[in-house]
C-alpha cells in the first residue's frame, strides 16, 4: 500500500515545487488522477485553482464528481489525490456516496493515494486530530484508515502571538501540543503533528519524512521532535 500525506502550505515556489517533485515520484507514469474536491465548497473550482497554482505536477486530474458512478470511479481509478479543505465536510460526503469501501480496497489493491489537508486526515483511522469546524455531521468519525497513525496537518509548536500596533502580545489560546495531549486523555493512537509544507510517504510500513520536521505524540510520553529523513518507524512502533 502506498501513501503520500501532505500537511498543507504549498504555497512558495521551493513547497511547490517539492510536492510536484514528490508526486511524480510517488506516482510515476500514471497520467491521470481521480481527484475528489469533496472537502471544499466550490466542487467545480478546485481543479482549476490547483492547476494555476502548479499543485496538479502535470498530472491531469480527473474530478470524481463529474462521473455518475463515483464508487465504479475509484474503482478504476489509477491514482486518487484527495484535496484539502473542511474535513467534516470530507468525510460526511465520503459516506453519503459510499466510498469508504471502495477507496479502502482500491489503494490496498496497489493504487496510489495522495492526500493534502483534509485528504490526509481522510487516510487517518479517525479524523479526530483535524484542526476544522463541525461544519457538518458526518454519520462517524471513522475515517479511511490507510495507515495506522493519525495526523495533526497545519501543526506548529508553542503558544502564538498576535500583532498589538508595533508589539507582539500572546494568544493564550490552546496551544495544538495541549489539543493533542486532550486527545491522548481519550484515545491510544499516535499522532504526528505535521509542519506546512511537510510531507509524509508511506510505503510497506515505511515512514518517510519529507520537507519539514514533525513532532510524534505518544499517549504518556513526552513527544518527540522529528527532523526531516527522520526515522518515524522506531518512534510509532515503540
Amino acid at each position: 500500500m502506498r501513501v503520500l500525506l501532505g500537511s498543507g502550505g504549498f504555497r512558495t515556489p521551493e513547497r511547490i515545487e517539492l510536492l510536484a517533485h514528490q508526486m511524480r515520484a510517488f506516482f510515476g507514469p500514471i497520467r491521470r488522477l481521480l481527484f475528489l474536491p469533496y472537502a471544499a465548497g466550490d466542487l467545480d473550482g478546485c481543479v482549476p485553482r490547483l492547476i494555476e497554482r502548479g499543485l496538479h505536477a502535470g498530472y491531469e486530474l480527473n474530478p470524481i464528481h463529474h462521473h455518475p458512478d463515483a464508487a465504479a470511479a475509484v474503482r478504476q481509478a489509477e491514482g486518487i489525490y484527495v484535496g484539502g479543505g473542511n474535513t467534516f465536510r470530507l468525510i460526511d460526503a465520503l459516506y453519503r456516496h459510499e466510498l469508504l469501501e471502495p477507496i479502502q480496497e482500491r489503494v490496498r489493491g496497489g493504487a496510489p493515494y495522495l492526500g493534502v489537508s483534509a485528504g490526509c486526515n481522510a487516510a487517518c483511522p479517525t479524523m479526530k486530530t483535524t484542526n476544522d469546524m463541525p461544519i457538518v455531521h458526518p454519520p462517524s468519525f471513522t475515517a479511511l484508515g490507510l495507515v495506522p497513525f493519525q495526523v495533526n496537518p497545519h501543526y506548529y509548536e508553542g503558544q502564538f502571538f498576535l500583532r498589538a500596533g508595533e508589539a507582539y502580545v500572546p494568544h493564550f489560546g490552546e496551544t495544538r501540543d495541549e489539543r493533542i495531549r486532550e486527545f491522548h486523555e481519550m484515545n491510544e493512537t499516535p499522532v504526528i503533528g505535521l509542519w506546512e509544507g511537510g510531507l509524509l510517504r508511506v510505503e510497506s510500513g515505511a515512514v518517510e519524512l519529507i520537507g519539514a520536521p514533525a513532532r510524534v505524540f505518544r499517549k504518556g510520553r513526552e513527544p518527540v521532535h522529528v527532523r526531516p529523513g527522520g526515522d518515524l518507524d522506531a518512534l510509532l512502533r515503540g
